[in-house]
């Protein structure tokens, strides 16, 4: 039986559809998702950028579970550094309120954007041990709370035109909503960091091999070598390890390839300093997928090549979940590769 695929979305803009179409297009992306068997979609926290409209991740998140009934949604991620632990534990926990058990909260260490915009967002430096501690801070409010934590808040006070007694203030933090909620937390990583600190927390643990393929072997290593299930803060028994791959399917693979050629402008222009949103396909560009080994960024041809890549890249890495991005300018043809993809691999279940 073949692992889960999930689905990975960033909200991509093409040049020349707009930010709104952008959006709208992630929705339909998690209706997709719904209907062809993906275990889950997330979303990824980006900021500033003229490509990526996924910013304000939950409120994305809130819409997609408006207009989807059974997968689970989540975050892959919320970059933790940018927020205080008690506001995520309050967004989460009021999506888990209304929508019930369908969310995951993947967490991130990176700011997920320029270092200018970062200094603007930032409350906290990234630190392992500062990242870890906040980890630990988000487990705690999630976490059901005694009867002898209520008291009186700031705010019930506040509301009611009152100057409490500070002898009556509660003395614990509350996140309502979210205590009681018990929303799953994944760590993400892009190096040996991200893996240490999901080993030490009992965590499992996304790679974003979509873009740093060159960590993924001792990343997995580490976070399986260390991985700790009597942690306090340990969700799951063993190691679980989920990995990240650009794909990007078609019918042939030279229509793949060419069409992954506006991912391969928009990443060359990057290079050089062009933050903007993703070109029409160009046949004067290149890309080959049999010039690409096992660790690699991108995976693109047909759907029988990109399942034969995806068999050999789950055993050689021993992967228990595949979360897919993939870019193309047409949004009708990223859904596309999205459908081909699970078609194929749940056939040859």
């Amino acid at each position: 039986m073949r692992i889960p695929l999930s689905v990975l979305d960033l909200s991509p803009v093409s040049a020349g559809l707009g930010r709104r179409r952008a959006l709208d297009d992630s929705l339909e992306l998690a209706r997709l998702a719904e209907s062809a068997g993906y275990k889950r979609y997330w979303m990824a926290e980006h900021h500033g950028s003229r490509l990526f409209m996924s910013s304000a991740t939950s409120l994305l998140l809130a819409r997609a579970a408006e207009h989807t009934s059974a997968i689970r949604l989540g975050a892959g991620g919320v970059m933790l550094p940018n927020h205080s632990p008690l506001m995520v534990a309050e967004y989460y926990g009021t999506l888990a309120t209304i929508y019930g058990d369908r969310f995951d909260l993947g967490l991130g260490r990176a700011p997920g954007t320029d270092p200018v915009t970062a200094s603007a967002l930032r409350r906290g430096s990234g630190q392992l041990n500062e990242f870890s501690v906040d980890v630990a801070q988000l487990v705690q409010y999630f976490q059901p709370s005694s009867v002898d934590d209520f008291g009186l808040a700031g705010a019930e006070a506040a509301a009611l035109g009152l100057s409490p007694n500070p002898a009556s203030i509660r003395n614990r933090i509350l996140a309502i909503p979210g205590e009681g909620t018990r929303v799953p937390l994944w760590m993400l990583g892009s190096s040996l960091g991200g893996a240490q600190v999901a080993a030490a927390l009992g965590l499992p643990f996304s790679f974003a091999s979509h873009f740093a393929p060159q960590n993924l072997r001792n990343a997995a290593a580490t976070y399986r070598a260390n991985f700790n299930a009597q942690a306090p803060t340990a969700q799951v028994d063993r190691p679980v390890f989920m990995a990240g791959v650009n794909v990007l399917v078609a019918p042939t693979r030279q229509e793949a390839n060419y069409l992954f050629t506006s991912y391969t402008n928009w990443k060359d222009g990057l290079s050089r300093g062009k933050n903007a949103p993703l070109a029409k396909p160009n046949a004067d560009l290149q890309y080959d997928v049999a010039q690409r080994g096992l660790n690699t960024t991108a995976v693109v041809g047909s759907a029988e090549d990109v399942v034969e890549y995806l068999d050999g890249f789950v055993e050689q890495f021993r992967v228990d979940e595949l979360i897919i991005t993939s870019y193309a300018w047409d949004p009708q043809l990223r859904r596309r590769s999205y459908q081909l993809l699970a078609d194929a691999w749940l056939e040859r279940e």
